[in-house]
This record gives structure tokens, C-alpha cells and sequence, in this order.
């Protein structure tokens, strides 16, 4: 019985050490990554080329503090639109032959809100209880520290922070995108600050046998920007 009590409290132990060492994991991420002090700006508007297939398609991100984002892509000529207001997104896609707004779904709505400068995901899914430390791995030849995340019950993903520097270097994992199932990876890099704004200059991400790279081409802050532009329908 004693030898039983040792052991457990060893395994609390354990747990207890690979919890804050998550906490701390996130916590050195939120420093390198500047999103404790990004709050202080109001709006943040990108503009980035996104190539593809041989393609370049020109895109825009509005973004205003803490949680409205529109993205507007150029598909030679016809905008392709999502944004989210605050409450709900919506998306126009006219390749699908409509130009009139579709309400996302919430699974479509959180990724796209991922993808806003101004929220601290990582720190959200802590505080969840969505993220477990599952080790290291190597990234680039660059020993990184392997996190998953459980985003819902049809999405989880891979995030491997650098140990050195504490940036995202990699997610990897499966996605919901029009009822199919689809495995992607993303990686960052090329981390630069602009404006008070840190982030990847360029992103490439593979998926279903395709690659696409997102470059940052100039990153503006605290522009006028009227709820209105957020609101599709």
C-alpha cells in the first residue's frame, strides 16, 4: 500500500510538471509572439499575395481590436469575401455562382477568427483545456516542442513551438472544409515586426496534394475602420 501511495504521488507529480510547463510554454509564446502588447492597437489591415496553381491572387485582411475580421481575395476580377462581425461570420463566394452571403458555419467561424491578429488562440485553448503537451519533435533540424490541439470533436491539430525562440514553426492536422476531411500543414516564417504588429512574412500550406504561399507585402495600423465594412448581411 505504501509503495502504491509513492507511486501515485510520483505520477501527480509528473502531471503536475508537464501542466506547468505547458503554462509556461504558452506563456514565453504570448511574449515572443508581442500579443500581450498588440491589445493597445485598435486596427490592423494587411495586404498580402497569396500564389497558387501558378496563380497570383491579391488579398486583404481588415482586422479591428479584439474580434472583428474581413478577408477579401482577387480571383482575376470577382472578390471572393468572409468576414466575421462579432457575432456570426459570412462569406461571398461567387466561383460558386452566387454573389449574395452565406452564414458560416461555427466551425468555419473559429477558424477564420484564428486567423485574427488580435486573439491569442493558443492562450484560448489553454485556458480551455484543449491543448496536451505530447513531447518534442523536430522541425528544420530545430528541436521544437509538439502540442496538440483539440479545436472540436472534428478538428485536431499538431502546433510545434521552437524551443529556442518560442514561435510557431508548424501546425499540421485535419480540417472540415464543405463536408470533406482534409489534411493540411502550415508553416510559418520569415517573422518580422511591422507597425507593433509581429508575424510570418510568408506561409506555406500544403494540402490535398497542392501548396500555397501567402506573402505579406505591407502590414498598416490604427486606420479608421467602421464596423460596417464587417457586416455582409
Amino acid at each position: 500500500m505504501k509503495k502504491l501511495f509513492v507511486i501515485a504521488v510520483i505520477l501527480l507529480g509528473v502531471l503536475s510538471a508537464n501542466a506547468q510547463s505547458l503554462d509556461e510554454i504558452v506563456k514565453k509564446y504570448t511574449i515572443a509572439n508581442k500579443l500581450d502588447k498588440i491589445t493597445d492597437l485598435q486596427t490592423i489591415k494587411i495586404k498580402a499575395t497569396m500564389s497558387m496553381m501558378g496563380m497570383e491572387i491579391p488579398t486583404e485582411m481588415y482586422m479591428k481590436n479584439p474580434n472583428k475580421i474581413k478577408t477579401v481575395s482577387d480571383f482575376n476580377g470577382q472578390q471572393m469575401v468572409q468576414s466575421f462581425d462579432g457575432v456570426k461570420g459570412y462569406t461571398i463566394n461567387p466561383m460558386m455562382g452566387s454573389t449574395d452571403p452565406v452564414e458560416l458555419d461555427a466551425s468555419a467561424s473559429e477558424q477564420m477568427i484564428r486567423n485574427n491578429a488580435f486573439n491569442n488562440y493558443v492562450e484560448d485553448f489553454l485556458k480551455k483545456g484543449k491543448l496536451a503537451l505530447e513531447g518534442e519533435e523536430a522541425v528544420n533540424g530545430n528541436a521544437a516542442y509538439k502540442i496538440k490541439a483539440t479545436v472540436d470533436a472534428e478538428t485536431v491539430l499538431n502546433l510545434f513551438i521552437d524551443k529556442a525562440s518560442f514561435l510557431l514553426v508548424k501546425t499540421s492536422g485535419t480540417v472540415m472544409s464543405q463536408g470533406q476531411e482534409i489534411y493540411l500543414e502550415s508553416i510559418p516564417s520569415d517573422y518580422k515586426e511591422t507597425n507593433g504588429v509581429f508575424m510570418p512574412m510568408k506561409t506555406t500550406v500544403s494540402a490535398s496534394g497542392m501548396e500555397f504561399v501567402t506573402t505579406v507585402t505591407s502590414v498598416e495600423v490604427n486606420i479608421p475602420m467602421e464596423d460596417s465594412i464587417f457586416t455582409l448581411k
